[in-house]
């Protein structure tokens, strides 16, 4: 079913400029308007999200109890609540997908914003152990399921509005901003924490200073619900009779929703293991410097960032499949040699942290597009929300955890197999994926 994408006004009080029919108005005149209301808020909502893990190693033994026998136990059980953060990311791909099909993009978009910046502030709140016993993991946990639920369904709203706010043959560019977005709002994070770590001594970074960026992120979170407020409408609110149902996309679309979930397997374990986990990894595994840990991780999203656009625009040019094929058979070969090259020394991190950013870009800066042209307009996001938040839930968000966790039994060497598999069996997958980079998407 094919249906035009009419367009809101925004709350500024002036209307967008006309198309010709005098009525709707042409997104295409807007691009810059429209990348800062999705980039500038998905940024705040994913340096809230990722300050969680950077900081882990500070908080871990403040919230958690220490185990008998092992100093690991507060880590695995930091790492288990980032985990189930990520379970709640189906229900918010669902819910939120399904608020963005029936009243509008936008409308999810400010919606998930005001709950990401509460889940922060709850954190940055959060007692300690010492202090209140069991409430403290309960309140993090709480925090965590509140996050999760936001970014579920951000990144089912900000796909859909990003690429049906592209211009023809700009929607690998368009969708490489989802990531440059996120990737800023990472590196915020990222250069925060690292910044506090080398300022403040180990002692106040665990009593206090691990604090200071989530408070941070609560902040920054109105920020993004301001500019996201001004924001175009790229599809209006559907009446009570054409309003989708709520699993509309799971009955009708099983192939395409099944297909979300191998598209994003490889990449989400991939994606978390070198951008969020892999200074943790480094810590634990070969004695890396924790602030120094965090200064590469700074400098090597700042890299990634950079990369995004020229991997959106070169999937414009030469299709989807090239670029996802490159990234899964390259880390299928690489991840295993690369993630046993990390030494002690600087270089090693930096080196095996930016080459994997750059096999990992053939992913990220065309998933938005892909995901987004599997679907139909009518039930695009939630369609696109549910199995991807589901396969991260299961793949990225346990990434970390399954990691410590090799560590912890004495096979730590097998974690970067498990990487290795995953993206070899989306590799199959996109193989057989049909390349939709020059067809028309359906409004």
């Amino acid at each position: 079913m094919n249906e035009r994408a009419p367009t809101g006004r925004a709350h500024t009080g002036r209307q967008a400029t006309p198309g010709p029919s005098g009525g709707a108005p042409r997104l295409s005149r807007l691009p810059l308007r429209q990348l800062a209301a999705a980039s500038v808020g998905n940024a705040a909502e994913w340096y809230d999200w990722y300050a969680y893990s950077f900081l882990a190693v500070y908080f871990a033994d403040r919230v958690f109890p220490e185990g008998s026998g092992t100093s690991l136990v507060p880590l695995l059980s930091a790492f288990a609540v980032f985990a189930v953060g990520f379970f709640m990311r189906p229900v918010g791909g669902l819910l939120m997908g399904a608020l963005a099909d029936r009243r509008g993009r936008r409308a999810a978009l400010t919606v998930t914003i005001l709950l990401m910046g509460g889940g922060s502030l709850l954190v940055g709140l959060t007692p300690t152990y010492a202090a209140t016993g069991v409430l403290a993991p309960v309140v993090l946990v709480v925090a965590r399921l509140v996050q999760g639920l936001s970014v579920g369904g951000e990144f089912a709203a900000s796909t859909t509005f990003l690429v049906e706010s592209a211009g023809p043959g700009r929607r690998g560019l368009f969708s490489s901003f989802q990531y440059v977005s996120t990737t800023c709002g990472q590196l915020l994070a990222s250069g925060i924490a690292a910044l506090l770590a080398h300022v403040l001594p180990d002692s106040h970074m665990s009593t206090w200073g691990w604090r200071v960026p989530f408070l941070f992120g609560a902040v920054i979170a109105l920020v993004g619900f301001w500019i996201r407020r001004g924001a175009v409408e790229t599809r209006e609110a559907a009446d009570g009779a054409t309003r989708p149902g709520l699993f509309e996309a799971l009955r009708h679309h099983p192939r395409a929703s099944l297909l979300i979930c191998g598209i994003t397997a490889g990449g989400t374990i991939a994606y978390y293991t070198w951008t969020t986990y892999l200074p943790t990894y480094a810590t634990v595994e070969a004695g890396f410097d924790k602030g120094d840990a965090l200064t590469v991780g700074t400098l090597s999203l700042a890299f990634f960032a950079v990369l995004q656009p020229l991997g959106g625009m070169l999937s414009d040019r030469v299709g989807r499949k090239p670029p996802l094929i490159t990234f899964a058979v390259g880390f299928a070969v690489l991840a295993v040699p690369l993630l046993h090259l990390i030494s002690s020394a600087f270089w090693s991190l930096l080196l095996v942290q930016c080459a994997g950013m750059v096999l990992l870009t053939g992913y990220t800066a065309v998933a938005a597009a892909v995901n987004a042209e599997v679907f139909p307009a009518r039930v695009r996001a939630a369609g696109i929300g549910f199995p991807y938040s589901l396969t991260v839930a299961l793949f990225g968000g346990t990434a970390p955890y399954v990691g410590t966790w090799f560590g912890e039994a004495g096979h730590a060497g097998w974690f970067p197999w498990y990487v290795a598999v995953l993206c070899l069996l989306s590799a199959a997958v996109y193989v057989r994926l049909p390349e939709t980079a020059h067809r028309p998407l359906d409004r």
